[in-house]
Formats: C-alpha cells, structure tokens, sequence
C-alpha cells in the first residue's frame, strides 16, 4: 500500500552539509496493516509521514529524493488534495487541522469536498460521534473545547472520509488513558474490518506498541530505519516503553509488550521482590522536603464559569514550596482551566486564588512572572523570534536572568538544536522544550506545566524528570496537569484528580493512581499489589537485595 524507494530529504538550512533530515528509506508498508513508527525526538518521524500525505515536499518545501507511492500515486506528482480520497491525515497540532467552527461542521467538512452524498454524510457523522465519544460535543464551537477533545475531533474528521491510508502524529499525545484507548480500539477495527493501513508516530509506546504489526525504528536523524517485528525493534530501540524496561531488567526473552504478557513472567520477579516489599521506593514525604510549610499558591473554594457553563466548582488546592503535584483526570476536567486560573488568565466566579500573595487576575503580567510561570500546552503561544537564540536571549532579558541561562536549559532538555533554528521548524517535543526552557529561565517559585510529556521521546522526558525534580529540591512548587500516568508515577508527591470540574480524589501518588485501573502505571499493574511504580524503583529494590 505505501511504498518507499531510496528516499531522502533535505532541506536548504541542512543542504550546505549535505545532511538529510530523512535518509535511506526503502520499505513497504502493506495493506490492513498498522505501522508504528519510533525514534527520539526531532530524527525526522514527522518528515517520514509527511513524504506520504504529499505534504514533503510540496507544502514544507526541501528536496524529495527517491519515490513515495500510495495506491500507486507517487506523491512527487500529486499534491496532498490529490491524495486526500486515499490518504488521511492528522498531525501533531489539531488546531492547524481544522477549517470550519463546530464539531458536527468539521467531521462533515472533508467528506462535502469528496462530493460524499448528503445521507452517507450523516450517518458517517453520526457513527463517528458515537465512536470516539464525541456526541455530546456535536454542537460546541472547536475553540472552546479541550486539547484532547480537539484531538478526537481531528482524528474524527479524518476517518469520516473513509480513506485507505491514515496518517497520524502523536495521535494520543494529547488524550486522557480512557479516550486514547478508545481512540486506538477504533484504529484496531479499521485495520482489521476495513483493511485500512495505519502508519502512526507516538511517543507514548506504552499505549500502541502492542497493537503494532511492525516497527520502524528511526535511530537518527538521516540514519536509514530499522523494520522489524515489533519485539524484535523494541529490544535494540532506543526509545522504550516501561513494560520493555522492566522486561529488560528482569531478563525476560521475548520481551513482552503488554501489561497481561508481563504479568504472566512476574512471579519470578515478584519473588525476588519480596524481601524488599516493606520498603518503599518513592520520593521524599513533604517532611522530608525543605520549605514545604510555604505556599507560593492557595486556592479555596474557586468556581470558574465559562459563559453559563461552571467549569470548575469548589475547589480547593495548596501547592507548596518543594512539592511536585500531578493533576490528573479526563479530557475537559477542567485541569487547563485551573492553571490558566493560576496565571489570571480566567476571574473566579467565586472563592479566591492568590499566588505569591496576589491576585492572579488583578496582577500586571511583568510582576506576575516573578511569582508563577506556565508552560501551555501549545508551545507556540510562548515563542515569537526567529531563532532559537533569540528566544533565549529574549527570555534571559525578561527574566533578567545571566546570559545563557536559558540556552543552557534548552542544551539539557534536548541537545543539538542549533542556535540558528526557527522554533517553527523544530518538532513539537523540541518546541516544547524551548518554551519550558523560557518558562524555568526566570525561575519562578510556583511552576505549572500543562501536558509537559506532549511530543517528548522517554530520553527528553528522563531529562525534564530531572529539571523539574531538581527545581523542587530548590523550593520551587510544580503543578502539572497530565495525562502520562508514568510522568506522574516517577515525579509526582502527590496527585489531584479532576472529574467535571470537582477534585474526587487528593493524596499521596502511590495511593492515588494505584487506586485506579486508568491512572496506574505499567509498573504497579505488573508487580501488584507489590508497591512499586516505576522501574527505576525497582531496580533499587533489586539492588538493595542484592
């Protein structure tokens, strides 16, 4: 179905090197089948996909080598709306996907342009609302919703349409666990019912890897891919996910995949765990941590409205000096509202915030960065230069920061982007670390992070792990609203969890996410009702039996 002959790509800002930014790919990607693609950050996934969607060369222009064909088009002669009867498309920004206003307008847009009949139009409206929960939403404007409602709504608007190739970039990146696997379940149907053809970037490969028929391992940037069996890959693949870790550790062969073939291999481990199972692996208590009496936020009995709508209702939530704090819950909770309401974005309806002892909303945003920091889900609302230097420098200035503060921030969180990057063509994992690299360069005492994981490979999210631990060991207090229950499981003291605009759970992490099925991590489900959570907590326990 999608073929790949010899090919390259390359563009002018890498053409003086004569380094291509894809290079050496020639396989086949077979029809019905659903193809994972893998690799760190910024080795050129998006490229890959985007040489099938048409979209490399002729929308991102750069040099095309070799020859890409799908259902025996060659995307060198067709441009993306020549493609779009066999090829759908769903990249890593939903809101760079949508042309139309509402929901309803949006999953019927593609099929008007096919010319679809206006009743095949609303019964494949209507299949697609129920199948990724969507039917509630119909009517709402796209602007309003959440960053995973929009997500469901782009990959909607896509399958609408039917076509026998979809494309998809960080698909789940930006949904809670419960839509990404309904997400994926639909994805499964498709390629087993329909026959369609998957070919799909994700970081997340604890969520996808198992449903994988194979693998293509991007190791660098320019480098040719690896293609195997999805097992074989993760054994010599850079990029893992936990389950393949703990497999590792253990000296499991073949390394499982999934938390069931894990569990089945467990009993060895679990025995050798024993010994240590009264002590638990974890980060500090708050006791344990200097200045955890301070404050630098409260909130108390906060209601926030949008329009006639309550988004959030009586909430209460400390965050102190030293703690690191997850909020958790489904799309459209209301974890973004929180935050935004943190940094005077929103007016409370009622109870009251303060933040470094002001008022968010009534605070001058130039006195307010003093205080508190966001890093917002969309990166781009933070960065406006034309280079990645004069991002920094422009951030260290705000910030009367030393010079290089911040360009040394962005060398840790992902190494080798140059100085001379537009942060337009950076991927999004390396935008968002240039926008937290702006966000942590003033060094706020009260730092919120919204989706931080989105668009991260496991090597650029270790380093974060390491920032933002290492922040709180200063006295910084972190709020992170995430749906990357690993994030929450490896760095988080404690966890809110938010369910239509009221806290239904708050406490201690391992009590928290362990109680519930959806926000437990690969680790926890493997080894229950052992206490570990993260492999890193495992091997110390080994360690420590040793």
């Amino acid at each position: 179905m999608i073929r790949f002959e010899q090919v390259s790509v390359t563009y002018e800002d890498t053409a003086d090197t004569a380094a291509p930014a894809l290079g050496g790919v020639d396989l086949t990607v077979p029809e019905g089948e659903l193809c994972l693609l893998v690799g760190p950050s910024g080795v050129g996934k998006s490229t890959l996909l985007g040489t099938v969607s048409g979209l490399v060369p002729h929308f991102t222009g750069g040099t095309l080598h070799g020859r890409v064909t799908v259902a025996g088009r060659d995307t060198r002669t067709h441009k993306p709306r020549e493609l779009t009867d066999v090829v759908g498309t769903v990249g890593q920004d939903p809101l760079a996907h949508f042309v139309t206003d509402t929901v309803e307008d949006e999953l019927a847009y593609g099929m008007e342009s096919l010319g679809v009949a206006p009743a095949v139009m609303r019964r494949r409206v209507e299949e697609t609302l129920d199948l990724l929960g969507l039917a509630t939403l119909r009517d709402r404007p796209i602007a309003t919703l959440s960053g995973g409602q929009q997500q469901r709504v782009a990959i909607g608007s896509v399958l609408t349409t039917h076509p026998k190739v979809l494309v998809l970039d960080e698909p789940t990146s930006a949904l809670d666990p419960g839509a990404a696997e309904e997400v994926l379940a639909v994805l499964q149907r498709l390629v087993h019912d329909l026959g369609t053809t998957v070919l799909m970037a994700e970081h997340r490969l604890e969520r996808v890897v198992q449903y994988a028929d194979q693998v293509i391992l991007l190791p660098a940037p320019g480098a040719a891919p690896v293609v195997g069996d999805p097992a074989e890959i993760m054994a010599v693949s850079p990029v893992h996910p936990p389950v393949v870790a703990l497999g590792k550790l253990a000296g499991w062969s073949p390394l499982p995949l999934s938390v069931r073939d894990a569990r089945r291999r467990a009993a060895g481990l679990k025995e050798r765990l024993g010994a240590a199972a009264g002590v638990r692996v974890g980060v500090p208590s708050c006791s344990q941590r200097a200045g955890a009496e301070d404050a630098p936020a409260t909130v108390t009995g906060l209601s926030v409205r949008h329009g006639r709508a309550t988004v959030l209702r009586d909430i209460n939530l400390t965050a102190k000096s030293g703690e690191i704090t997850a909020l958790m819950g489904r799309n459209g909770a209301g974890k973004s509202t929180l935050l935004r309401t943190l940094v005077g974005t929103h007016r409370p309806a009622g109870g009251s915030v303060r933040v470094g002892g002001r008022k968010p909303h009534a605070t001058a945003p130039a006195e307010l960065l003093c205080h508190v920091g966001l890093v917002p889900q969309e990166p781009r609302d933070l960065l406006y230069a034309d280079t990645v230097a004069a991002e920094c420098e422009a951030a260290d200035c705000d910030a009367q920061a030393a010079p290089g503060t911040c360009r040394a921030l962005v060398s840790e969180l992902l190494p080798g982007v140059p100085d001379t990057t537009h942060p337009r063509d950076l991927s999004e994992g390396q935008r968002l670390a240039l926008a937290l690299a702006v966000v942590l360069t003033a060094r706020p005492p009260l730092i919120l992070l919204d989706e931080p994981t989105r668009g991260l490979d496991y090597a650029a999210k270790e380093r974060l792990v390491e920032i933002l631990r290492a922040l709180a060991a200063e006295g910084r207090a972190i709020v992170l609203a995430t749906h990357d229950v690993e994030l929450a499981a490896e760095l988080a003291h404690r966890v809110v969890v938010i369910a239509d605009g009221e806290i239904v759970a708050d406490g201690p992490t391992a009590e928290v996410v362990v109680a519930s099925p959806a926000f437990a991590p690969q680790v926890a489900k493997i080894l229950a009702p052992l206490p570990w959570l993260t492999v890193p907590q495992v091997r110390s326990a080994l360690e420590g039996t040793a």
